[in-house]
């Protein structure tokens, strides 16, 4: 295999790595009506409870990707409780208030794991490599890639195929039908903001061993993934992937054979994305 090559096959992996970081907030966005930007400190939150939490241990490493979850599934529930009485009055404010979640939120990560970069301490049968048509690739990143794929397969099969995901389809086109035949549609909203919690809290813990976890990981986590949800669609779980793949491969491919002009090619991918298109995403929640 050829430099570029393996750089193409590391941007697909970074890319489904991504996907995962984006999952909540298209989720959240597209399915619960609610522009959520403390999406990036709730994926910080769940990679310092992995890095905090693991000990080199299987049973660690599983606990710690448990409590990474459930945290994001708790910040979820304070979101959908926020923005409970913001319904209706536009992104603006719903923008504003996440906005200030995600302030203080950094400032507490920040002041309780410190402001240096931590990863997590993996089991050792995931710290070495194994040959992949040639080249040597990290187990553990050849793991996280296997999840991230199995979350978007069952994040779609959920969504599009499941009695719950027709019921959040129809909260998303029909409120007062829902309300209809006895469904409270608010119980729906919180429950769509829980599960993006969860998601994010799940990104955090996977991804970490990967990127690291830091005072940057917020902010950096958020633009990609509105630049992800933007590109792929709103609620689209194939959309978000296709575009997450796209990501990971401008900016990997970028870094190593353009990289002066690596900083403005993702900004310029995403412009024409968006200037080409012209149907919705297959998958789109509308």
């Amino acid at each position: 295999m050829n430099t570029l090559v393996i750089t193409t096959v590391d941007g697909i992996a970074y890319g489904l790595l991504l996907a995962i970081a984006a999952a909540g907030l298209t989720v959240a966005f597209g399915a619960g009506g609610v522009l959520n930007l403390a999406h990036g400190t709730f994926i910080a939150a769940g990679g310092y409870i992995a890095a905090a939490w693991t000990a080199g241990t299987w049973g660690s490493l599983a606990t710690a990707i448990l409590l990474a979850t459930l945290a994001g599934a708790a910040g979820g529930g304070v979101l959908a409780a926020a923005t409970a009485g913001l319904r209706g009055r536009g992104h603006l404010d719903q923008a504003l208030l996440t906005f200030g979640i995600a302030l203080v939120g950094g400032d507490v990560l920040t002041a309780v794991f410190g402001s240096d970069v931590l990863r997590p301490r993996m089991p050792a049968a995931l710290e070495g490599t194994v040959a992949v048509a040639g080249y040597r690739y990290p187990v553990d990143r050849l793991a996280v890639l296997a999840v991230a794929v199995l979350v978007a397969v069952v994040g779609y099969v959920v969504l599009h195929r499941s009695r719950a995901g027709r019921l959040v389809r129809a909260t998303v086109d029909d409120r007062a039908m829902v309300a209809g035949v006895g469904v409270n549609p608010r119980t729906v909203d919180a429950a769509v903001l829980v599960a993006s919690g969860a998601l994010a809290g799940l990104a955090g813990a996977l991804t970490t061993p990967i990127l690291g976890v830091g005072p940057g990981t917020a902010d950096t986590a958020l633009l990609l993934s509105l630049i992800i949800v933007v590109c792929g669609g709103l609620g689209s779980v194939p959309g978000a992937v296709a575009a997450a793949i796209g990501v990971g491969v401008v900016q990997t491919v970028g870094v190593v054979t353009i990289p002066a002009l690596a900083p403005y090619l993702l900004i310029t991918a995403m412009a024409v994305v968006l200037l080409v298109r012209r149907r919705p995403v297959p998958g789109q929640v509308t």
